[in-house]
């Protein structure tokens, strides 16, 4: 009983605004600034920047991880809220984002309202199974991890200058459609975001599409 209200009192003492100064944690909310960036640039239809917000949100979400299994010292109640921080910014990062996306490259037309709301709901089960029975074995995600979306969705729209407008939209839809039923689905993929390999991969990855897409914008 003593331990239990010295960690009350513990918790108690710590403000909410304390948690931002984890390293781990500002690294989420860079990658939340990422997606903010991404999305306003998606309203005012400049998509080619809203590319390069979209996969850096990406690149600080798994910088986040990173950081946070070599930090020493940092607190169980540190992790915690970091967990929830990255369920709630990933939520808004590959499924409201995507959906976002889809709705703006559309013209904001009805007919795309049903997409849109698929990857809102197979977004949202996706993260809240996760958050419930974690990886399977230990070292796999069931279902497609919600974060490749984006980073297909940024690959995908590299070719949107082959297509008219409507078709592209079309193929856009059609991806997110099957990403949606991918993030539900019972695949076991690894999680990449712990290879260091694949971090450089990542890396390689956000800087190429960086500079194609700013490239495009000049």
């Amino acid at each position: 009983m003593a331990t239990k209200n010295t960690e009350s009192k513990n918790l108690a003492s710590k403000s909410i605004l304390s948690y931002i100064w984890d390293i781990p944690n500002l690294f989420s909310l860079a990658g939340l600034g990422c997606t903010l960036l991404a999305i306003y640039f998606i309203i005012l239809e400049i998509y080619f920047a809203a590319m390069i917000g979209m996969v850096w949100a990406v690149a600080f979400d798994w910088a986040d991880g990173l950081v946070a299994r070599r930090m020493k010292g940092r607190t169980g109640d540190d992790s915690k809220f970091g967990g929830q921080l990255d369920v709630l910014i990933d939520i808004v990062s590959y499924a409201v984002t995507p959906a976002i996306l889809i709705l703006s490259y559309g013209n904001f037309s009805p007919a795309f309202l049903p997409v849109a709301f698929i990857m809102l709901v197979t977004g949202a089960i996706r993260l809240s199974y996760f958050s419930t029975f974690g990886l399977a074995d230990g070292s796999k995600y069931t279902g497609l991890a919600i974060d490749n979306n984006s980073l297909f969705l940024v690959f995908v729209f590299l070719f949107e200058g082959l297509f008219d407008h409507w078709t592209f939209s079309i193929i856009l839809s059609a991806c997110g459609l099957g990403l949606a039923f991918l993030n539900v689905s019972q695949l076991k993929t690894p999680k990449l975001s712990g290879n260091p390999v694949n971090v450089v991969i990542l890396a390689v990855y956000t800087l190429s599409i960086s500079a194609i897409y700013a490239w495009k914008l000049l």
